[in-house]
Order: structure tokens, then sequence, then C-alpha cells
């Protein structure tokens, strides 16, 4: 490499030494930038292999030393008669510390001792083990850890110890064995857990904290007969399970603490996954409109044509005759945390022999596009005549979160006085931001009391601002509530509860509000997927005393509020879909009712 570049420089120079180029009066530019280039790759080699060497004679010591404190504890161990071999608070016991710090040669490391029963497969395992003795012999396993710049490394010894002569020795009865099996979500072994097991009543007493093994399990041969093994499970990043205790308030828990049985085997069973994250944002419900009186033309679309806007309307641009018709659009209505479509009203002025015709759009990626009949009946053809409004809550705002207005306008007679638009409007139904309190309740119980269920997640948390960020939560399926004491119910929930959070993921719920009321029904209306449906028709009855349609939002949610107990007819249609009938909606307190259709 070197010769090659010494050639390509001698080429450059030959080069820049013509009668054209500049005269070699010492050392180039050139000769001084490909110089230090090269200097820079020797020196950045020879720092790399410095770096390189002293890693390798740190990490060398390090590994010594630690292969030492294996042996020594080893050593220790060999030194031991058969039933002294065991741990403090271990599984069998012992003085050996499961855990310490010791430092030699500087270093600091972490010298952990593992030391169980195994069963001998020569005489059988298990419940076909010959002579019904499964704790056959020890092994002893020792892990020596230690820091470095790239991580932490182990060294693991492992040795096994026959009892004396060879000769099988059965656990100071009464004992048995504990199995804890861990597992995720899918039900599928988990390696890696992390696992406590501690059990004050023993004596000695209990205390253990070890991993599972590749097959999801740790296996304790000769644990003593007792009840009372309190189990937790978990992992980095991973939910907890664990056995609880008997309280006051959880009187029945379930799992409970785990009982070993002489010569019995005990298997608890453990499912822990990756831990996800919660997003609520919080609105009261709100009625807006949008409106534009035509004081100027900041909410008339660049796309209208024929159109001028002055004395606060909209008419034909210039004067008679009227050669073409006139188009006007207004700019794109989005409001945000929108919840649903409410009506389109103008106020217009048709002299004789002209008209005005009314659409609505919806904006798509290369211009707007006419809302479709199914959503709009009515829409293709206009909305004209003695008119003055149109509902449009049946458009979909989960489909069309952003509507456009339009005015087609027409003279029959190109000399008649222009028709003009004074005002029109679009009201709909959208959130402001507010913080509450709320609480949130997971499926999952650990029991059960006096008061019923004892959930294993059963929070109140308060948004700041409209926000609440909830970070570690356990897969599970979450309901929220309001207390009546905030004055609210909750009037639309999107995702429709209760919302299912999977292992490792990520969710965001948007909560609207409504002022309180003694008896109220939440209806939810779903596919037969389980996707809400936006813009279904909702009719609520109850005999003659109450007859009430209204349209589902965003969310796919209607709240019909300040009803009287009682029973209640309910009839669910949308575009697409088989009506659905129920006459058997019992609506008490707060009620919420959900509806699939077909």
């Amino acid at each position: 490499m070197t010769y090659t570049v010494y050639r390509i420089k001698n080429f450059i120079r030959g080069i820049l030494n013509t009668e054209y180029g500049i005269p070699n009066r010492g050392a180039t530019l050139l000769d001084t930038i490909v110089g230090t280039a090269l200097m820079l790759v020797i020196f950045l080699g020879i720092a790399a292999a410095f770096i390189l060497s002293v890693d390798v004679v740190t990490n060398n010591k390090a590994r010594g030393s630690a292969i030492a404190l294996a042996n020594e504890r080893l050593e220790y161990i060999r030194s031991l008669t058969y039933s002294a071999i065991g741990t403090s608070g271990g599984i069998p016991s012992g003085s050996i510390a499961q855990s310490e710090i010791v430092t030699l040669n500087g270093i600091p490391f972490t010298r952990r001792t593992l030391i169980e029963y195994a069963d001998d497969p020569r005489d059988g395992t298990g419940a076909s083990d010959s002579n019904n003795i499964t704790s056959d012999f020890k092994v002893v396993k020792v892990d020596v850890a230690w820091t470095t710049r790239t991580g932490t490394r182990h060294i693991t010894l492992v040795s096994r110890f026959e009892p004396p002569s060879g000769m099988e020795i059965a656990c100071t009865p009464p004992c048995g064995t504990l199995t804890i099996s861990t597992v995720d979500s899918g039900s599928q072994p988990l390696a890696g857990a992390s696992v406590s097991i501690i059990n004050p009543s023993t004596t000695p007493a209990i205390s253990i904290n070890t991993f599972t093994n590749a097959s999801g399990t740790a296996s304790f041969i000769g644990a003593p007969a007792a009840a009372g093994y309190r189990i937790v499970v978990t992992k980095t990043g991973y939910s907890t399970a664990q056995t609880y205790s008997a309280t006051s308030q959880n009187t029945n828990p379930n799992p409970s603490h785990l009982t070993v049985s002489n010569n019995q085997t005990t298997t608890g069973t453990f499912q822990i996954d990756v831990l996800s994250s919660l997003t609520v944002n919080t609105y009261s419900h709100n009625n807006n409109t949008w409106t534009d009186t035509f004081s100027d033309s900041s909410k008339v679309a660049p796309a209208s044509t024929n159109i001028e806007v002055s004395g606060n309307r909209a008419r034909f641009a210039g004067n008679q005759p009227w050669t073409a018709p006139a188009q006007l659009f207004s700019v794109d209505i989005m409001p945000s945390a929108l919840s649903r479509w409410g009506v389109f009203s103008w106020n217009d002025t048709k002299p004789s022999e002209t008209t005005i015709i009314y659409h609505v759009y919806y904006p798509t990626g290369s211009g707007r596009a006419l809302v479709p009949d199914t959503y709009l009946p009515g829409n293709s053809a206009g909305f004209a005549s003695a008119s003055t409004s149109v509902d449009v809550s049946t458009i979909p705002a989960s489909t069309y979160p952003s509507l456009i207005l339009e005015a087609y306008l027409v003279a029959l007679n190109p000399s008649a006085p222009s028709p003009s638009i004074e005002d029109w409007s679009l009201t709909y139904e959208s959130g402001t931001t507010i913080g509450i309190t709320f609480s949130l309740r997971g499926a999952k119980t650990i029991g059960s009391g006096p008061s019923g269920p004892v959930y294993k997640y059963d929070q109140n948390h308060t948004s700041s601002g409209g926000t609440m960020s909830l970070q570690n939560l356990e897969w599970d399926s979450y309901t929220m509530t309001v207390a009546d004491t905030t004055g609210y119910d909750i009037s639309s929930s999107c995702t429709p509860q209760p919302i299912s959070l999977a292992p490792n993921s990520s969710a965001t719920v948007r909560l609207f509000f409504s002022p309180d009321s003694v008896n109220s029904l939440l209806v939810d209306v779903r596919s037969g997927t389980g996707a809400f449906i936006s813009g279904a028709s909702i009719r609520l009855t109850k005999g003659g005393s109450y007859d009430a349609t209204k349209v589902s939002d965003v969310c796919g949610q209607t709240l019909f509020s300040a009803l009287t107990n009682g029973n209640y007819s309910l009839e669910v249609s949308a575009p697409g879909y088989q009506t659905f009938t129920s006459s058997g909606v019992d609506v008490t307190g707060t009620t919420n009712y959900s509806v699939s259709l077909q």
C-alpha cells in the first residue's frame, strides 16, 4: 500500500512540475495531506492495538481472579460434610451465602452460589423413582460476575456432590418438591425470569432468589413440607406475578401462598409479559359552530370560481349578464377532538329566475369529493329551494374528520339580479381539554373479600392539562370510570371500553365528558369484527314517555342523559348493516350497553 501511494504522489508531482505546473520547491500541500493521513492511520491503529491489549490484559487478569474465587468456593464446599452443603436461606439449607461481593486484585466481583438437589435418572425420576428418593445428589453452581467497559462478564463452575459411599440420602423429612413455572401471555415458557421464594415459617427460614431455566422453570427438590411459600416472579421490563396473603380486604387470595406436602410435588405457574403504556386524553363535550358571515374572503377556498365576496355576502363576480354559473367552496373545516357533525345551515337571497344548490364535500389528497349519499341522502343532487339547513350528523366523523361546504349559484336569466349568500354555518360536537380524576381498573383479580372481587390494578389518576401518561401497565382489559363528585359522566370513549391492552404495546384513549345525571345510558355500536361504527342511528324509547334519536359519534357511541330508571327499547341502524332492536334495556344509574351490528 505504501508503494502504491508513493507511485500516485510521484505521478501527480510530475504533472504539477511541467512547464504549466508549479515548480517543485519542497513539500507540497498534497504531500502534507497524504502524509498526515498516513500518520493518522498509523497512530489510530497503534492506539486501537494499545487499547485492545490493555482490555485483553485487564480482562485476563479479572478472569483469572474470577476463576480463583470460584475455585476457592468449590474447594471450601468440598471440605464440608455432605449434610452441611447448602446455602443460607436455600434448599438445601446451610451456611454458605447465596450472594456476596468479593474484591480481589482491586476488582469487585459478585459471587453467587446455587446449591440444589438433583434427581438421578438412572433410578427413575419424580414419581417413577425406584426408591422414592428424588434428592439423589447435590449440584453446586458458582457464578462470578464482574463489570467491564463493554458490560458484565461471567464465569460459572458447576460441580456434583455425591452422598457418602454413594448411598442416597433423602432430605430431612417431611419434605417435597417445589416447582415454579413461568410463562408469557401466550403460555410459552419464559427463561431468565427472576424468582423469589420466601418462607419465614420454616426452620431455618427460606429466602431464595434464582432464575428460571430454558424451560421456564425453577425446581427445588427437598423443600421442607410447610405452608406459606411466598413467590414473586418478574423480569426486567416485564410485569410481576406473585402469591398473596389473606387480609381483611382480601380474605380469599388467589393465588395464595403455596404449600409443600411430604413426598409431593407442588407446582405454581405464573404468567408475566412485557409492560405496556396507556395515554389518556380527557375532554369536556361541547357544542361548537363554524360560521362565515362573508365579512372577508378568509374562509373562502381559492378553488371558488366566479365568486365575489363584498358587503357581507357572496355573489356572482362582476355585473350582468351572467354568462356562467358560480361555485363557492369553504375552506376545510377540521375541528380538533371532533366527536360528531351537526347541522349545515345557510341564509341566502334567490331573486326570480336564480337558484342556489348546496352540497357537502370532503378533502381528498388531490382535491375534494362529494360525501356519498349513503351517509348524507340527497347530497349528490344537492339541497336547495325553500330549505335553509340540512342535518349532517349522519356523516361518520371517524371517516370524514374534515368537511367542505359548497354552493352552486345559477342565473337562469343572465340579466337577473345576482343570487347571494349572507352567511352559512356548520355545527359540531368536539372536546375541550380538562383535568379530571378518573379510576382505571383492570379485569384481573387477586382474590375476593367482603366488598367483592379484589382487582390486581385499581387506581385513581388525575389528568393534568387533559393528558395522563401511564407507564408500566400489565396487559389486561381496562375500564375507566369517574365518580359522581366530579360532576361528569363519560359520554364517549375512543376506543370503546373495556380497553384491551396487549403486551409490549402503547395505546391512546380519548375520553369525552358531559354533565352528570342520575340515570344515563351510554350506547356503543360495533361491527361483527368489533370495530366501532360512527354515524349509526340510535333510537331510544320508553312507552309514550320518552322517544329520542341520536347518531353515534366518532367513537361509535352516544349518551342519553337525564333519563328515568326503568326498561327501555332500543333500535340501532347503519348503512350496510341489519337493524338491531331490543326491548330489554334496563337503565339504572350510569348504564352501558353494547350493540353489535351484522
